[in-house]
């Protein structure tokens, strides 16, 4: 009898015949990727960096649909690694091309950082791997990176700029595949007129790269950014910006400070 409870209530089901037949075990999906790449020689947990605490605020309310990470801009291929791992489903060292097109990955990042995502995401391209959103700000390539073309297999591309300063960002993003990458636009800002806070920053930085340093603490920049990377989180939550898309008024457009 006891044998007999313990069948009738496990796991398998029994066919017409009588055949048993094993339920399939149920893969979990895996969870969005939301991956920011700090600029310089920041440390992944200073939270003086919009960047960092756009992360931590994003995995405090997504603690189970997300895998929500901050790098160092040279740490890439650590991204990498781990999208893979965390992909490959049936842990078998292969991805499907099920497993493949099952990602959902959102990176940003600034400076180095924002060169680092389109090498990231082009890497995972090699890979026939998707990529949703890739958002540039005041993106700097190092040496033999190209942060200008965005691989084909990036669905939606975005590109903040500014122009002043000993550093200053890339000014134009173009796709690879125009049919395959929506470009949401190249904005340009200024801050000639009037400043950001960047309260807590090295003096350095606000000496030396102020506009560069103070495009990364504009509120307005990181709004635009938030929305579309909550637009594509797998539940709803509050943005800050009514518009899935940056609210200048063309791809190429200015906004003046």
């Amino acid at each position: 009898m006891v044998v007999f409870c313990a069948t009738l209530f496990s796991p398998a089901s029994f066919a017409a015949d009588g055949a048993v037949v094993k339920t399939p075990a149920v893969t979990p999906a895996p969870p969005t990727f939301v991956f920011a790449f700090v600029g310089g020689f920041v440390h992944t947990d200073d939270s003086r960096h919009t960047e960092v605490r756009l992360i931590q605020r994003l995995r405090e309310e997504h603690p189970n649909e997300i895998e929500g990470r901050v790098f160092r801009n040279r740490r890439h291929s650590e991204a990498y690694k781990l999208i893979r791992q965390r992909l490959d489903a049936n842990h078998d060292g292969t991805l499907s091309a099920g497993e493949k097109q099952s990602a959902r990955i959102l990176l940003f990042g600034h400076s180095w950082g924002a060169s680092a995502i389109v090498l990231l995401a082009r890497r995972l391209e090699r890979d026939g791997i998707p990529v949703l959103l890739t958002a540039q700000v005041d993106s700097v390539a190092k040496p033999g990176q190209n942060d200008s073309v965005i691989p084909a297999n990036v669905r939606q591309a975005v590109n903040f700029y500014q122009p002043s300063g000993l550093i200053h960002g890339r000014a134009k993003i173009t796709a690879a595949d125009p049919s395959r990458t929506q470009i949401l636009g190249n904005f340009r800002l200024t801050y000639k007129r009037d400043t950001v806070d960047c309260s807590g920053y090295p003096w350095y930085d606000l000496l030396f790269t102020r506009t560069h340093t103070e495009i990364e603490c504009d509120p307005k920049v990181w709004n635009q950014i938030e929305s579309l990377i909550r637009n594509q989180l797998p539940t709803t939550a509050t943005t800050l910006s009514d518009s899935s898309t940056p609210s200048a008024a063309g791809s190429d457009s200015t906004n003046r400070r």
